[in-house]
C-alpha cells in the first residue's frame, strides 16, 4: 500500500521547501545486477517478492496479452527502475499511479513513476503489454518456440522477456501466480500447483501458482494439446506430467522415462534431503530443440532426448536440478558449476545405484578417455566464460571434481555435505567459493588447492593429482598388443544414456545452451 502523510499546512509548507535538496539523493536503479556474464540482465535498485501473470494467448496467432502485477521493495531511493521485456507495453502504473516508460537496449523497459519512491518501500507495478513472443528476438535467438498447437518458453540463461516483465536474474527470485487463458481444447502448464481451472464461451483458464522462491528463467508457460497424467507422492505432493498429442514415435519412451518421476525424486532426497518445492512432473512439448531444461517443479524435456529409447537419466539430472540449482540458484552466471556438476553426478550416482557403472568408474573414464591435448580440459568448470557456460566439461569435469572430494574427505563427509548444502542455503544463491568453504567446514580439511586443480586449471589434471584424487584409467580386456600400445579404456554401461543428456550442444547465439 502507499500512504500518504497527512500534515498541518504550516509543516507541509517546510517539508515541501526540503523536497530540492532530498530529491538528489533519488537516483535511477541501474539496468543490469552486474553479473559478470551477463552484464544486461536483471536490473538494481528492488528486489521482487511476487509475480501475478494474467495471460490470454491464442495459439493461432502466437498473440500474448499480459496484465502483470509485481510486488517489490525499493533497496535504494529510486528516481527510475528498469523492468526486462521484449514485447510491446501499453500501460505502466506503480502503486496505481500512471507512469511514464521507454524502451532501451535489447529489452530493457525503463519506468518513471509520477513520484520518486523511498528505499525500502513496498511498491506495486502493474505492466499491460502485447505481442507475439516469436518475433521477438535477440541478436536472431529467440527463448520462445513455436509448437503446431501453441508455443513454449524454457530456455537458459534467460527466457523472461519473451513473456513477461521481471528483474530477470536468479539473484532476484519469488513467488508466481501464472493465469493464463487458452482457446478450449488447449492447456496451458506453468510451475507449481494447478490451483484451479474453468471454461467459459469457448476459452479455458488455468491458475498455476509456484509457492517459494523461484528464479525467472526458472518459470515456463507451455500451450498446446497435451495428455497429462496425475498422482500424488507417498507424501502427498501433486504430481503432473504433459505431453503433446503428436510426439510420434517418440511418445512411449518419453513417457516411460518421465513417469519414473515420483520413484527418482523419492531417491534423491536419500541423497539430497527432503523435496524443496510444492509440486513434481516434467512436460514434453513437440519442439525441434534437443535440450531438457530444469525449470522449478516440472521440467522442460524436448521429443529428441528420448529417440534412441527411454532414458531416465536425464529425468535423474532434472529433478537433481531442483536442489542445485532451483532451490540453490547461482549468485552470478559464472557459478554454473553449483548447478551443473552437481546434476551431472547425480546421474553418476544413479548409475551406481542401478549397477551400470559406479561413480569412480565413471570418473576414471572421463579421466582416462580424453587425452591431455584435448580442449575440453581447457575449459575451467568454477569459471568457464559465458561462451563455454554449457560446455561437456563443466558438466563432466566438474563432476570429476565431486569425485575427487568424496575420495580426499569419505563418503560419510561427502554425504553429508551433499544433504547439507541444500539445506543451508535453501531458497537462496550461492558462489563456488562458498561451497569450497562448506566442505571445508564439514571435512575439516583444507580443500582449495583440490578445486584448483580440478576447477580452475585449464590442463588436464596430471598423474600424480589424479592418483592423489583416486582416479586411474579402468582395466581394459587384456589383448596381444596391449603392451605395444595404450589400453583404450573400459565404458561404463550407463555411459551411453549419460552423454545422450548432452550430445545436443545447442547454441542460440545469447550464451547458448547445452542442455540442462
Amino acid at each position: 500500500m502507499h500512504r500518504r502523510l497527512i500534515v498541518p499546512s504550516a509543516l507541509a509548507a517546510s517539508l515541501l521547501l526540503a523536497i530540492p535538496a532530498s530529491a538528489a539523493s533519488f537516483t535511477p536503479g541501474a539496468p543490469g545486477i552486474g553479473d559478470s556474464y551477463y552484464p544486461a540482465s536483471g536490473n538494481g535498485g528492488y528486489d521482487v517478492s511476487h509475480y501475478d501473470l494474467r495471460l490470454k494467448y491464442q495459439p493461432a496467432t502466437d498473440l500474448l496479452e499480459g496484465t502483470a502485477t509485481i510486488l517489490a521493495t525499493t533497496r535504494q531511493d529510486l528516481s527510475r527502475f528498469n523492468l526486462d521485456l521484449g514485447l510491446k507495453v501499453s500501460e505502466i502504473r506503480v502503486n496505481g499511479r500512471p507512469a511514464k516508460f521507454a524502451t532501451s537496449g535489447d529489452h530493457e523497459l525503463e519506468v518513471t513513476p509520477a513520484s520518486p519512491l523511498a528505499k525500502n518501500t513496498p511498491i506495486s507495478v502493474v505492466v499491460r503489454y502485447a505481442g507475439k513472443p516469436s518475433e521477438f528476438k535477440i541478436d536472431g535467438w529467440s527463448a520462445w518456440a513455436r509448437t503446431p498447437d501453441g508455443g513454449v518458453a524454457a530456455q537458459e540463461p534467460d527466457s523472461a522477456v519473451w513473456w513477461f516483465p521481471s528483474n530477470d536474474h536468479p539473484l532476484d527470485k519469488a513467488t508466481f501466480d501464472v493465469s493464463v487463458l487458452v482457446p478450449d481444447g488447449h492447456q496451458a502448464i506453468s510451475n507449481g500447483v494447478l490451483q484451479s481451472q474453468s471454461s467459459r464461451l469457448g476459452w479455458t483458464r488455468f491458475n498455476w501458482r509456484s509457492n517459494k522462491p523461484q528464479a525467472t528463467y526458472l518459470a515456463t508457460l507451455a500451450v498446446g494439446r497435451f495428455d497429462i497424467t496425475t498422482d500424488r507422492t507417498a507424501n502427498g505432493l501433486p504430481v503432473l506430467n504433459a505431453y503433446s498429442k503428436d510426439l510420434g514415435d517418440n511418445a512411449g519412451a518419453a513417457r516411460a522415462s518421465i513417469e519414473r518421476t515420483t520413484e527418482v525424486a523419492e531417491w534423491l532426497e536419500s541423497v539430497f534431503g527432503p523435496y524443496p518445492f510444492n509440486a513434481l512432473g516434467g512436460y514434453v512439448p513437440n519442439v525441434t530443440s534437443g535440450f531438457a531444461l530444469e525449470t522449478q517443479t516440472r521440467p522442460f524435456y524436448s521429443p529428441r532426448q528420448f529417440a534412441n529409447g527411454a532414458n531416465v537419466s536425464v529425468v535423474v539430472h532434472e529433478l537433481a536440478h531442483q536442489w542445485y540449482g532451483d532451490s540453490v540458484s547461482v549468485a552470478d552466471w559464472k557459478d554454473i558449476w553449483v548447478n551443473e556438476g552437481f546434476a551431472r553426478y547425480s546421474q553418476w550416482l544413479w548409475s551406481e545405484k542401478e549397477g551400470e557403472g559406479t561413480a569412480q568408474e565413471l570418473a576414471d573414464y572421463v579421466y582416462a578417455s580424453r587425452a591431455a591435448d584435448d580442449p575440453f580440459w581447457t575449459v575451467k568448470p568454477g569459471d568457464p566464460g559465458a561462451e563455454n557456460q554449457f560446455h561437456g566439461a563443466v558438466y563432466d569435469r566438474g563432476a570429476l571434481a565431486l569425485q575427487a572430494l568424496r575420495n580426499e574427505i569419505g563418503d560419510e563427509d561427502f554425504f553429508a555435505i551433499l544433504k547439507g548444502w541444500p539445506q543451508e542455503h535453501a531458497y537462496g544463491n550461492a558462489h563456488v567459493s562458498d561451497f569450497v568453504r562448506y566442505a571445508e567446514r564439514v571435512s575439516g580439511k583444507p580443500l582449495a588447492a583440490l578445486f584448483d586443480t580440478w576447477l580452475y586449471q585449464p590442463s588436464k589434471p596430471a598423474a600424480t593429482a589424479a592418483a592423489t584424487a583416486g582416479l586411474s584409467a579402468p582395466a581394459a580386456a587384456p589383448s596381444a598388443r596391449s603392451a605395444a600400445k595404450p589400453a583404450k579404456p573400459v565404458q561404463p554401461k550407463s555411459w551411453k544414456k549419460i552423454a545422450e543428456t548432452n550430445t545436443i550442444h545447442e547454441n542460440g547465439g545469447h550464451g547458448g545452451h547445452a542442455g540442462h
